[in-house]
């Protein structure tokens, strides 16, 4: 179970990455050298926050399909096409 928290962990993570980010160009203040494309503030904290609470309540949602047995292996393999 840790191991599929970590996963969804990093898939969330790189989904929120791109919510908030302001580049140079958009905040109109450029740091000499660097690539007008850059952020500015990333507010990587918060981002790290909620990819936590997000993962927990997608885990929360799949584990309480899986222990109520509210969807089955043999309910997804019927839905892929493996059972008839």
């Amino acid at each position: 179970m840790a191991a599929i928290y970590f996963i969804t962990w990093w898939v969330v993570l790189f989904a929120v990455l791109p919510f908030g980010i302001r580049s140079q160009h958009e905040d109109g203040e450029f740091a000499p050298g660097t690539d007008p494309g850059a952020p500015v503030a990333t507010g990587f904290g918060m981002k790290l926050v909620w990819t936590t609470v997000v993962t927990t309540v997608i885990f929360g949602a799949f584990y309480a399909a899986y222990v109520t047995k509210a969807v089955t292996l043999d309910d997804l393999a019927t839905l892929w096409g493996l059972l008839r």
